[in-house]
């Protein structure tokens, strides 16, 4: 991956579904360039989906869950991002194991969220902060 494929990506971020003329356009080469750049990245595994980012006037947190240590993270996380109101799943570092980022209605939902990750006999700790506001970057 070079600088040309990190500012097509870039573009890609803010908004996935603009037309690849005006990414050629504000990355300075031909459409051509970009399609087949695009269409490589996917082939690579690089750019995994097009996604949408919403702004719902719904209540946005990370979940913070610590697992034990004897547990296959992996299996958690991906039964986790099974959850309606997940949007994302991390496997992370530090002192908590897996992060939701979750798009729920109202803070019960969020509530409810954080009761049915306890109830999941691998969890050991949750902890949550709600998502004040969001910037791309």
């Amino acid at each position: 991956m070079d600088e040309l494929d990190r500012r097509i990506l870039h573009s890609l971020r803010r908004d996935a579904r603009k037309p690849y003329t005006e990414i050629a356009d504000d990355v300075g080469t031909s459409e051509g360039t970009v399609r087949n750049r695009v269409e490589r990245m996917v082939e690579e595994g690089i750019i995994e989906r097009f996604t949408v980012t919403t702004r719902t006037g719904n209540v946005k947190a990370m979940l913070e869950i610590g697992v034990a240590v004897d547990v296959d993270t992996a299996s958690v996380s991906e039964r986790m991002a099974e959850w309606e109101e997940v949007d994302f799943v991390w496997m992370v570092s530090g002192d908590e194991d897996i992060v939701l980022v979750v798009d729920a209605a109202d803070t019960k939902s969020v509530n409810d969220l954080i009761s049915q990750a306890r109830e999941q006999e691998e969890v050991v700790s949750t902890k949550t902060r709600l998502i004040l506001d969001e910037q791309l970057g």
